[in-house]
């Protein structure tokens, strides 16, 4: 059951790279370079009926993953600190409200939700926070990986930030798709390797053998 949750991380990153090049070619007019992934799913876009399918999908597919961090945490609790931070994640995504399509936000038609999207924004947070507590669990190398993660994200979130205002003003917004996608690759990278480590771990764990044989391994074992 652990390994299978395992794979749920490494599933979870394919679909979300999978519906980032899907949805932009089945929304006419939409730039992957100039618009937002938020985009795909704003109310009154073409694509969002199948964006929150399959945005639901992933949503749980990260829950499941999480879950299975912290099963395979052991006696780190960093790990398992972490792998709580990927479930409440993964479950937040579930409620993200929807945001207008840019040209009813720049015509002042925003609400309620508009405002509630970005404030879901900061669950974020939450991923970041499980970089770092993970980041220990598999030595010097992975620590470095995972701080340059988080370098990464927080650059490129900067930068999607100081392009994003434009989304409601109406302004051109000619990078912040780049911007957006590079801070989440990273993101998207980092549980892909993590799942594919712990994988490589739980297969590298002897399995447990039942009867009079399991009891005899165990007694040599013991020895």
């Amino acid at each position: 059951m652990r390994r299978r949750l395992l794979v749920c991380g490494i599933a979870s990153s394919l679909l979300y790279a999978a519906m980032n090049v899907l949805a932009p070619m089945l929304y006419e007019g939409y730039s992957s370079v100039s618009q937002t992934i938020s985009e795909l799913s704003a109310i009154g876009a073409p694509t969002r009926p199948l964006w929150v399918v399959l945005a639901i999908a992933y949503t749980l597919l990260v829950a499941a993953f999480g879950w299975g961090v912290w099963m395979s945490a052991g006696s780190r609790r960093s790990l398992r600190t972490a792998g709580v931070l990927i479930i409440a994640y993964g479950l937040i995504g579930i409620f993200w409200p929807p945001m207008h399509r840019r040209e009813v936000l720049a015509a002042g038609g925003g609400t309620l939700t508009d405002v509630m999207h970005i404030a879901f924004t900061f669950s974020l947070f939450l991923i970041m926070a499980a970089i770092a507590y993970a980041a220990a669990a598999f030595g010097r190398r992975f620590s470095i990986y995972s701080l340059a993660t988080l370098v990464v994200m927080v650059a490129f979130g900067v930068l999607t930030g100081l392009e994003s205002p434009g989304i409601h003003t109406g302004r051109p917004t000619p990078w912040i798709g780049v911007w957006e996608r590079t801070s989440a690759a990273a993101f998207l990278l980092w549980i892909f390797v993590l799942g594919i480590a712990l994988r490589r771990e739980a297969e590298a764990q002897p399995k447990a053998v039942s009867g009079p044989k399991g009891l005899l391994v165990h007694s040599l074992q013991g020895r």
